[in-house]
């Protein structure tokens, strides 16, 4: 097995792991595994997957890696703020805010499925390994990979530190960037320990999805906060010391700037430096103490007694006939509904962009209206907002495609089935009920409360566009049977999101025009709908050989 240079530097901090207990020899073979079949684990899917075969140079090569450039022109963002001015509270806050939500969404919807991952405890503890070797080898496996990332993110913003501001100045950003990373990783390995602690079999597999949702509702409306702490004065940005901002974890990332280089020794700068070092450390010790209670309560995962609800199948049957042209449209309608549904690792990837999307909308009314009256905004058109919901929904068309039950594929092989209209038909319309309907109903009541109800023809338009974007994306993305491709293939096809984005744009534009006439968005109404209509019946005529095979 190849022997990884991130594994070499580990050995210099051999001594600190076995001071925790752990056998370091084993817990290095562990992750030298681990990290091999990383680099391995290519589906057929990939278009180049032959060439990494017949290339020795290529075999190592790993697709999370291809990705990091993504982070790494994210990160760019990060150099006006590190460069303009001294105010460093102000500053640093936002670039720890940006790391932190960047880093935490991305441990939740990618990393989640290692931390909770059974399989090891099944094959590796039955052997002669400690537990505290296991589960370090484990959040390692996650810190090698949030290492990568919070390097692409931050490299451009510690490179500029260090021309802008020094050589202390560097350092000290490296040191909160690694406790930072320490922080986030052992509290959401803290928090799914409690939730393990109190709840059992499916029921536990829904909780940690619904954490998951806050979890990624929470950061994102810190990270709005931190733009709140700070007013704006003739200029100069002025900090108002509130109870409420020692829960905001990037003001303490920021306040040993504001300590160290401008001797702000006022007693809640203090306050806030001395949280960002002590409590991370103090979370990795009360982490490495409770890791045999992780690894006990992990189990439960594999407890599937008890907690399944029965579904109204009444209610699915009628519904289907409603909404699918034919029996076979139905079938996979119902088939993706329970895939979407009881599939851990899919929900693990998705439900925390629901999440965002549940309130995105919100976010840009008050941040476009900061300042205004209450009675402004409601009489205003700010309800066009709601269109920000589907920022993600490209992302899951595409993560439709993924299950962690991929090699299942070969039953659309053995199915009498000539067309894949159906299949595709009824696993979009699967989507747009479980995952979408869901999201925009919430939206629709609380749009309706602030705005009125004479929105209510503009939310059905939102509505048609929503469906018309979903069969957009549909049609530009690769396309592959549902479910049938592993999920290490996301990231070859993760950048075309991108694009797409730019086409809600598109759909607000017209629908604002629309409502500056009498009538206009009755008209536009009725058009989406014929639109809706046409593509429907024609989107999904696609040949079995322009789709991905598994």
């Amino acid at each position: 097995m190849k022997d990884f240079k991130v594994l070499k530097l580990l050995d210099r901090f051999k001594i600190i792991f076995e001071k925790f207990g752990a056998d370091y020899h084993v817990m290095r073979t562990i992750l030298q595994v681990k990290l091999t079949m990383d680099g391995r684990r290519v589906p057929t899917v990939f278009g180049n997957s032959s060439k990494k075969k017949d290339d020795p140079a290529k075999a190592h090569e790993n697709s999370f890696m291809k990705s990091l450039w993504f982070y790494g022109f994210i990160g760019l963002t990060m150099i006006p703020l590190v460069v303009m001015g001294e105010n460093y509270l102000f500053q640093m806050s936002f670039v720890f805010g940006i790391l932190m939500f960047m880093i935490t969404t991305t441990l939740i919807s990618d990393f989640s499925s290692v931390l909770l991952d059974v399989r090891d405890k099944n094959i590796i503890l039955t052997k002669p390994v400690k537990s505290i070797t296991l589960s370090l080898a484990k959040i390692i496996h996650v810190f090698i990979y949030m290492f990568f990332i919070t390097v692409s993110l931050s490299g451009a913003a510690l490179v500029t530190a260090l021309i802008r501001h020094g050589f202390l100045f560097f350092m000290l950003f490296i040191a909160e960037v690694i406790l930072m990373d320490l922080l986030i990783v052992v509290l959401t390995a803290l928090l799914y320990l409690i939730v393990l602690k109190f709840f059992d079999g499916e029921k536990l597999k829904d909780i940690i999805n619904y954490i998951q949702i806050g979890l990624s509702i929470a950061i994102t409306i810190g990270y709005q906060l931190i733009g709140r702490l700070f007013s704006f004065i003739d200029i100069d940005v002025v900090f108002q010391p509130k109870w409420w901002q020692f829960i905001i974890l990037p003001v303490w990332f920021g306040a040993p700037f504001e300590l160290l280089f401008h001797n702000d020794q006022r007693i809640y700068m203090i306050a806030f430096s001395t949280l960002a070092f002590m409590i991370p450390i103090i979370a990795i010790m009360i982490y490495v103490k409770l890791i045999p209670s992780f690894e006990r309560n992990l189990q439960k995962l594999n407890n599937n007694a008890g907690g399944s609800v029965k579904e109204n199948n009444k209610l699915w049957d009628t519904l289907a006939k409603v909404i699918c042209f034919n029996q076979q449209e139905r079938v996979f309608l119902k088939f993706a509904s329970k895939m979407m549904k009881n599939e851990r690792e899919f929900k693990l990837k998705v439900y925390p962009s629901l999440g965002f999307a549940l309130i995105f909308p919100f976010i840009f009314i008050f941040n476009f209206s900061r300042g205004g009256a209450w009675e402004d905004i409601a009489s205003g058109r700010m309800y066009l907002n709601i269109y920000f919901c589907v920022l993600l929904l490209p992302t899951v068309v595409m993560m439709v495609q993924y299950s962690g039950k991929y090699k299942g594929a070969w039953i659309y092989k053995v199915m009498p089935i000539e067309d894949t209209a159906p299949i595709f038909r009824g696993t979009i319309k699967a989507m747009i009920v479980n995952l979408i309907l869901p999201v925009y109903i919430i939206e629709c009541t609380v749009f309706l409360w602030i705005f009125g109800f004479q929105i209510l023809p503009d939310l059905i338009v939102v509505f048609l566009n929503i469906v018309l974007f979903t069969i957009i994306c549909f049609k530009i993305l690769k396309k592959a049977l549902p479910f049938s491709q592993a999920f290490e293939a996301v990231q070859q096809q993760g950048w075309i999101v991108v694009p797409l984005m730019f086409l809600i744009g598109v759909f607000v534009g017209i629908h604002y025009v629309c409502t500056l006439f009498d009538y206009g968005v009755y008209i536009y109404m009725v058009a989406v709908f014929l639109t809706n209509v046409i593509v429907w019946k024609k989107a999904f005529n696609i040949s079995w050989n322009k789709i991905i095979n598994h």
